[in-house]
C-alpha cells in the first residue's frame, strides 16, 4: 500500500499520548498499522496479547487503523506490509537524538523507508508508559493519563498484584 504508515511501539500500556499520535497519523494516512512489539531491553508490564487487545479496543473508532503484533527487524516488517512510512512520536527534545539515530539506521537498512515525526498535544509531552506504570504501582490515579479501557485493566492488574 503506497500510503500505509506503521506506528511501532511496545505500548506498555497504551497512553493518551499514544492515542493522540494514532489519531493524528490516521488523519494524514488512509491506512495506519499500529505494530505492537516486545522491546527486548524492557521487562513488559502487560503481555503482548493484553496490549494488542487494549489497542484494538481504543482504536476501533478510527477507520483505516489496524493493530497487529510484530517481531524482528522493523524494516522487514515494513517490507512485508508493503509500507515505507514509519510514524514516531516525539515528546521532547530528549527523544529526538534517539529517534533521529533510529530513523537514519532504518533508512540505511531500507533506503525507501521514511520516518515521520509527530508531536502529541502539549498536554501529553511529559507522559510515558513507564511513568504510568510507576504511578499505578504506587497507588496513584492514572485516569487522566490513559483511556478508560486501559485504566480498567491497570486497576485490575494492581488489585491482583496487591493480594
Amino acid at each position: 500500500m503506497k500510503n500505509t504508515a506503521v506506528y511501532p511501539g511496545s505500548f506498555d500500556p497504551p497512553t493518551n499520548g499514544h492515542l493522540d499520535v494514532i489519531e493524528r497519523a490516521s488523519k494524514i494516512f488512509p491506512r495506519l498499522i499500529v505494530a505492537v512489539t516486545d522491546n527486548q531491553s524492557k521487562t513488559p508490564s502487560y503481555t503482548l496479547k493484553e496490549r494488542l487487545t487494549l489497542l484494538k479496543s481504543i482504536t476501533k473508532k478510527y477507520s483505516g487503523v489496524k493493530v497487529e503484533i510484530f517481531s524482528g527487524l522493523l524494516v522487514h516488517y515494513l517490507k512485508k506490509k508493503n509500507a515505507r512510512i514509519l510514524i514516531r512520536g516525539l515528546r521532547a527534545v530528549s527523544d529526538f537524538e534517539y529517534e533521529f539515530q533510529l530513523a537514519l539506521m532504518n533508512r540505511k537498512l531500507s533506503p525507501s523507508t521514511e520516518t515521520v515525526f509527530l508531536m502529541p498535544d502539549e498536554k501529553y509531552v511529559y507522559l510515558s508508559s513507564r511513568m504510568v506504570n510507576e504511578v499505578a504501582r504506587l497507588g496513584g490515579n492514572v485516569g487522566c493519563f490513559v483511556p478508560p479501557e486501559v485504566r480498567s485493566r491497570i486497576l485490575k492488574k494492581c488489585k491482583h498484584s496487591n493480594r
